[in-house]
């Protein structure tokens, strides 16, 4: 049986990847997301790179199926863009897309992925595509993800009664943590404040011995 610390932290990681920004669920029309910043955070690239590392995890969560990419450059004079691919509404089936199928016909090292050297920036859409693009350069993460769900439609998810509960067990416990351990803190530093004193102590006494031989 998982241990209840063991099983809280796997309950607050849990959490965390299914909730809060970037949670949300995308249309069927949406075959894919492509998005181009450059490596480092300065020169405008700060929120593009917290909405890769703080929404997309969750994006990707909620939509496994939607191919995510990420090309990064070094380049930091570069732009900075999000390109959200849709299948044409008069298109759209259950059947995989002529991308798809072509994509999975490529060996494993020449299909697309995600890059830190510029490999893959966002390609043209294809036949059965249409593209709509995002300027992230200079804005908040916070607003990329505006933009993002007013032109993609995504439905946010909002956590259940259950799991605003688990949330709430989630925080108490770091809040308990929290002061446990600053009473374990003050516990140690007044520890090492005493053997200090006594060392400093020791010493003396031993001075005053060595000056009465």
């Amino acid at each position: 049986m998982v241990n209840p610390g063991k099983r809280m932290n796997i309950l607050q990681a849990l959490l965390a990847i299914r909730h809060g920004p970037g949670a949300a669920i995308l249309p069927p029309d949406i075959t894919r997301i492509h998005l181009d910043f450059a490596k480092r955070w300065n020169d405008g690239h700060l929120g593009p790179r917290k909405f890769w590392k703080v929404c997309l995890p969750r994006l990707k969560y909620w939509n496994p199926a939607v191919p995510m990419l990420v090309n990064r450059t070094l380049d930091q004079t570069a732009p900075a863009q999000m390109s959200i691919y849709f299948r044409q509404t008069a298109l759209l089936s259950d059947t995989p897309s002529a991308l798809s199928t072509k994509i999975s016909a490529l060996p494993l090292a020449q299909q697309p992925h995600s890059s830190i050297m510029n490999e893959h920036p966002a390609p043209e859409p294809e036949e059965d595509e249409r593209v709509v693009k995002i300027e992230m350069k200079g804005l908040h993460s916070d607003q990329i993800l505006a933009d993002f769900l007013s032109k993609t439609g995504a439905i946010v998810i909002s956590p259940t009664p259950d799991e605003l509960m688990e949330m709430r067990q989630v925080e108490d416990r770091a809040e308990r943590g929290a002061v446990d351990r600053a009473i374990v803190k003050k516990y140690i530093d007044e520890k090492r404040r005493e053997e200090r004193m006594l060392a400093l102590a020791r010493q003396e006494a031993e001075a005053i011995k060595l000056a009465n031989q």
